[in-house]
């Protein structure tokens, strides 16, 4: 006699199922099948079972995925799946996959009766047509698991089946010779205590392929660069990350003395790994390298002789506190974050917010104001522009979703952008995450005031919540894997969200701050992308890391001394010159990486050799272009435009273009701008040329060290002198006095100069 519940379990089965299937089904005894909603679930199986009921969530979304067919390319993707087929992304929903493998489109995919018949299989193995091309080979164990669940029914699984709750990869870490293997094993980790190999079904990816690959079986093979690297272990929504020291070997005989605790880090890894350091470069190289870095500017002639002539053994340090002291570090540090924070302006009234916001951080940069103090003040601005200036980033970002993704990935290194839609691929963040992110930002009110474009930022009272659209589930405010408590509804929740995002215990907030200003000064951040920190990408030096991170917080969030504990380190001032081992070194700091000038420094530099000057719209005469409150004036100048100055469009630092290009070479070639730099009036090439009291070889001494803070070598003496000698002649081919032939010979010179891979990067 069939159990009510086996009678129910058949009345949701599929309406057109071959009779055979049905009646195999319907007459399941004891019970062992049951419905839930719109799932068919199997009972737990009976103690004489030979192996237990498979479990689509366990056992065969698994299966789906090591065969590719739940990616983004595939049958997850965006807007309804590929030719009516839609499964979520990377089988974080196994539930409405269920729905979609086994009910829609009236059943089609499966055959109980003929499990091998079955348009799932077919098309997975090629038999017929499949866009995807062939996933799953006959003989795999992957087609067999499908097979088998078909042919028991095709049920869910037990109601109660454990789930996955952790996976582990063994070995964590490794130390893999250059050309060396190793085999990895995933362990599955259950909620009823029990584990599983799944090393068959797990994926595998490596973060730099240049230097580990890893094969679908997990694999991983050591190439021929060295240093670290991981490679992401993914298995239905978890993951595990190995990592592997790749050593080059060769004997580290000779490091530099360890001037901080960043030394002892950098130096340690370089010994483990062979990796010889170059030494520490000279001190016209750290003069111009650190006053860039910093103050985003050139030394000056006279800040250059007296640093080469000064014989103290701080003098390094001394330079690195007067230029923290300095408004040229307000200036420049001021000009990175409202680049990232937006400060564009999009109309003509937006001037007096921009400018406001501006002043603002600039300010608190210059009197050192805590960084935590910094983001809370700008998280929970409220009032208007005139009275609060913080106010102005609620203008450019309107949108609780926008907010959040940009705090998010700006001031926790944390991308949220996927989790909006669904589950994110690298890392453990849900929709649910996302919308509980959203809602400490749900209460902020706006309202008009007697200014056009600018509103009042206000907290509205109400109890903070967000709806997740997809679970119509109305979510309170809460941290990344976090709980903040209960926020009463007089409480503005961007208050708690600031004080859990500089509590000491935050994994995530002075561990992206640190990350970002190591970037700035190394030219790679630990961690790479900047902004993207997460369990998948790990630091190549998480000991660095961490020890940076805690002296950061100990300092009370100091800017300054981050800067002032970077700069100093013997890491900081290695040289660029590679030896013979470290050429391919790209992220263990075995040398310092030169990086181009920024466009706005770059245009500033060139203003201060060739004397000239570049002058910006309602902005004081000689305001500098690392200076500049917005992004408008990238518009009027062609230089800012080619040279890859941002918009302000993007809180990710990857919007400023690096890159060279043959528009920026063609712009030093022949753009009217620099050559009228170079022959400004007043400007440096006029002046050295009318001074009858100076030599040659004092120009030529004075061009070298504003350019690269050093002077000539004697060669370059010997070519430079030679060429000012040279005669010049007008266009009717008359002789051009002295005085005129040294000026436009400087000219050249100054071109010349300014074309040279040392003015153009910072090394």
């Amino acid at each position: 006699m069939r159990s009510a519940v086996a009678c129910r379990a058949f009345s949701m089965l599929p309406w057109h199922l071959p009779c055979v299937a049905v009646i195999a089904v319907s007459l399941c005894l004891d019970d062992t099948v049951f419905a839930e909603g719109d799932i068919v679930f199997a009972k737990n199986v009976t103690a004489d079972a030979q192996k237990p009921a498979i479990s689509f969530a366990n056992d065969v979304a698994p299966v789906l995925t090591k065969a590719g067919c739940n990616t983004g390319v595939c049958h997850a993707k965006a807007g309804g799946g590929q030719n009516g087929f839609e499964l979520s992304l990377l089988g974080f929903e196994p539930a409405e996959d269920y729905e979609h493998v086994v009910r829609e489109a009236r059943g089609r995919r499966l055959s109980l009766a003929a499990p091998e018949q079955s348009l799932l299989l077919l098309k997975a193995t090629g038999q017929i047509p499949h866009g995807g091309g062939v996933r799953l080979e006959k003989q795999s164990a992957g087609y067999r698991q499908l097979r088998d669940w078909i042919a028991a029914g095709a049920l869910y699984g037990a109601q109660d089946a454990p789930e996955l709750t952790s996976i582990r990869v063994q070995p964590e870490r490794g130390l893999l010779n250059q050309g060396a293997t190793q085999q990895l094993t995933a362990i599955a980790h259950y909620s009823d205590g029990t584990t599983r190999d799944v090393t068959d079904l797990a994926l595998y990816e490596t973060n730099d392929v240049a230097m580990i690959e890893s094969s679908e079986s997990g694999v991983v093979h050591a190439q021929h660069l060295p240093g670290n690297a991981a490679v992401m272990v993914r298995y239905q929504g978890k993951v595990a990350v190995y990592t592997a020291a790749i050593p080059l070997g060769a004997a580290v005989d000779q490091v530099p003395d360890s001037n901080n605790f960043v030394d002892d880090f950098v130096f340690d890894n370089l010994q483990t790994l062979g990796i010889p350091p170059s030494p520490i470069c000279d001190d016209a190289t750290f003069l111009r390298r650190v006053t860039l870095d910093i103050a985003g500017r050139l030394p000056t002639e006279a800040e250059s002789r007296a640093f080469l002539g000064n014989r103290d053994d701080d003098r390094r340090d001394q330079v690195i506190d007067e230029l923290l002291k300095s408004p040229d570090y307000a200036d420049y540090f001021a000009n990175k974050w409202t680049t990232l924070l937006k400060n564009r302006r999009d109309d003509k009234s937006d001037i007096t917010s921009n400018f406001a916001f501006h002043a603002w951080l600039r300010d608190s940069l210059l009197a050192n104001r805590p960084y935590d103090q910094i983001v809370r003040e700008l998280l929970a601005a409220t009032g208007t522009v005139m009275g609060n200036p913080p106010v102005a980033w609620y203008k450019r970002v309107k949108e609780p979703k926008e907010q959040i993704e940009d705090v998010a990935q700006l001031f926790l290194g944390v991308r949220m952008q996927c989790a909006q839609c669904h589950h994110h691929p690298f890392e453990r963040w849900s929709q649910d995450d996302y919308y509980s992110l959203v809602a400490f930002f749900s209460k902020v009110g706006r309202k008009p005031t007697g200014v056009r474009g600018e509103d009042q930022i206000f907290h509205q009272r109400g109890v903070a919540g967000e709806t997740n659209p997809k679970t119509g589930e109305t979510l309170p405010p809460a941290a990344l894997g976090d709980n903040v408590g209960e926020i009463p509804a007089g409480e503005d929740p961007r208050l708690r969200l600031a004080d859990w995002m500089s509590s000491e215990e935050n994994p995530f907030f002075a561990k992206a701050l640190v990350n970002r200003y190591w970037k700035h000064f190394f030219s790679r951040g630990l961690i790479e992308p900047e902004d993207d920190i997460r369990d998948t990408n790990p630091p190549t030096n998480p000991e660095l890391l961490t020890a940076i991170e805690r002296h950061f917080i100990d300092s009370g969030y100091d800017l300054k001394e981050l800067v002032r504990v970077i700069t100093r380190s013997h890491a900081y001032q290695l040289s660029s010159v590679p030896n013979e081992y470290n050429l391919a070194d790209r992220q263990n700091y075995s040398r310092f990486y030169p990086k181009r000038l920024q466009a706005e420094v770059m245009l500033d530099s060139i203003d201060f050799l060739t004397g000239a000057r570049t002058d910006f719209a309602n902005l004081p005469v000689g305001t500098k272009a690392v200076a500049l409150p917005d992004n408008s004036y990238n518009k009027s100048s062609p230089f800012l435009r080619v040279f890859g100055r941002p918009e302000s469009t993007s809180v990710c630092e990857c919007e400023r273009v690096q890159s060279a290009s043959l528009a920026q070479s063609l712009h030093f070639i022949n753009a009217a701008d620099i050559k009228a730099k170079l022959a400004f009036k007043g400007g440096r090439a006029e002046r050295l040329a009318a001074t009858k009291e100076v030599t040659d070889d004092d120009r030529i001494n004075e061009l070298y060290l504003a350019a690269y803070a050093r002077p000539p070598r004697d060669e370059e003496r010997a070519t430079a002198v030679a060429y000012l000698s040279e005669p010049r002649f007008a266009a009717d081919k008359k002789p051009l006095s002295d005085v005129d032939a040294t000026r436009e010979n400087l000219q050249d010179l100054l071109w010349a100069l300014i074309n040279t891979k040392e003015f153009l990067f910072n090394h």
